[in-house]
């Protein structure tokens, strides 16, 4: 046969081994980006189940290493899911104070280091809680560009309506909070729940208030001012997919965060709540979904 024929066979044969490997490694590309393969069965399940939610809630242990693991990958497997065209997600923190949305916007856009974030945002002050517990959270917001919210009540009014009640606030306590019309007292259940708790701080000494009707009112306010963030920054963008990271207090049950947000928002805006590091015992009523910890894997035996 000519010569020429089997010139270009091979050419064409080597052409096209090439662009199966391309395909082979954008393949295996994918699959070690992907995080599914690091969930249980069940809790993919769960992943399922909310990846079409528009606003998702995760409730945490603040001290929990394995809880702050299992935040990271769950947004990582929804970021997965979202179109690159606009931001697919959101991050809303308790762990900022709404006053500091400005430092946060400065550090996602790189004009200010993480450590000028820690500083200038006064997170060891307000917040305390180790940083390493949510350093990863915003360097994957930053890396992909993703909008972070900061949630939370001022330090400063929250002790003004622990000690003073509302009427202790002035015009001025009103800009970072929501009008004080918008508190809703009207769940008794859980104003029982608020109170063991207020006793328990009692008994240790640790209750902010000597009144407990102050104290409630106070966590009312930081619940609706967290909720109120979250509602509003969704209101502004409904394409957007906002995942919401805050104390399991304020998740149970949805009376903290949930039910107040869903009082903002239409019926139709699909939401749900995970609690993380639960177990066995807890009622399946306490939130949407219960997400048993990652497993850990086990390192190699020695030979």
């Amino acid at each position: 046969m000519n010569p020429a024929f089997y010139m270009n066979l091979r050419r064409s044969t080597t052409i096209l081994i090439g662009l199966l490997a391309c395909i082979l490694l954008a393949f295996l590309e994918v699959r070690a980006e992907s995080p599914v393969s690091q969930f249980t069965s069940s809790q993919q399940q769960i992943l399922k189940s909310i990846a079409p939610a528009k606003v998702i809630y995760l409730g945490e242990i603040h001290d929990s290493t394995t809880d702050h693991a299992d935040q990271l990958a769950i947004l990582e497997y929804l970021y997965q899911q979202k179109s690159r065209a606009t931001p697919p997600l959101a991050i809303g923190l308790e762990m900022f104070q709404k006053p500091y949305q400005p430092i946060i916007n400065q550090y996602l856009a790189g004009k200010i280091s993480e450590e000028q974030l820690v500083e200038q945002t006064e997170y060891k002050k307000r917040w305390g809680w180790p940083w390493e517990n949510y350093a990863p959270l915003l360097r994957f917001a930053k890396t992909h560009q993703l909008p972070v919210i900061a949630l939370n009540t001022p330090t400063e009014v929250l002790r003004k309506v622990s000690k003073g009640g509302l009427a202790s606030l002035q015009p001025a306590d009103f800009q970072y909070i929501p009008p004080a019309a918008e508190i809703d007292k009207s769940n008794l259940t859980y104003r029982d729940l608020i109170l063991e708790s207020y006793r328990q701080h009692k008994a240790q000494a640790l209750a902010t208030s000597p009144d407990f009707d102050r104290f409630y009112t106070a966590q009312l306010l930081w619940d609706e001012t967290m909720a109120a963030s979250a509602a509003e920054f969704y209101q502004k963008h409904p394409q957007t997919q906002l995942v919401v990271i805050a104390g399991q207090a304020h998740i149970r049950y949805g009376y903290g965060i949930p039910d107040r947000v869903s009082r903002r928002l239409a019926k139709t805006v699909l939401k749900k709540s995970v609690i993380l590091s639960s177990d066995e015992t807890w009622e399946r009523s306490i939130a949407n979904f219960l997400f048993r910890p990652i497993p850990k894997k086990e390192p190699p035996l020695p030979n």
